[in-house]
């Protein structure tokens, strides 16, 4: 019975993440890793997400400039930054319910560009803080919004 319920659910991820990638959206890690194409530079994707949240009330805890920091000791890598923000009010309570979920907390938000160029953005679903650590849905559902408000802000 239970390979019967990994093979469904193995076939159920594989349409969602076809329909996702014809859609624009790429999932990964289970469905709860979104990718969406951004039209601006890495540093531009950060800098419009960083006025999004901030606009909602939420707090920038760090920007981390990966591939800054790689050329700082003489490595190459492509324009990456990595956005960690949030807002106690809202993720304590997660945290509380689960404590473990205070290693995927706050929130993240990654634009890299691609071999090609392209930019993208990538953040966690709220459905991996349930996935993975059991984090009631009734809680997690609250951080919805954020997803929709980050893609909003790479329109």
């Amino acid at each position: 019975m239970r390979i019967l319920y990994e093979l469904l659910n193995t076939l159920l991820y594989t349409s969602l993440a076809v329909a996702a990638v014809s859609t624009g959206t790429a999932l990964a890690a289970g469905g709860t890793l979104m990718t969406k194409p951004s039209r601006y530079s890495v540093p531009e994707t950060m800098t419009r997400i960083e006025k999004a949240v901030t606009a909602k009330g939420m707090q920038i805890f760090a920007r981390i400039d990966h591939g800054g920091e790689a050329k700082k000791v003489g490595l190459t890598m492509r324009p990456t930054e990595l956005l960690i923000f949030g807002n106690p009010k809202g993720g304590t309570a997660l945290m509380v319910a689960k404590p473990t979920a205070a290693i995927d907390l706050p929130m993240k938000a990654l634009a890299w560009e691609d071999e090609d160029g392209k930019v993208w953005l990538t953040y966690n679903s709220p459905e991996l803080l349930h996935m993975r650590h059991g984090v009631p849905t009734e809680l997690t559902s609250k951080l919805d919004p954020v997803g929709k408000l980050l893609e909003a802000a790479i329109e």
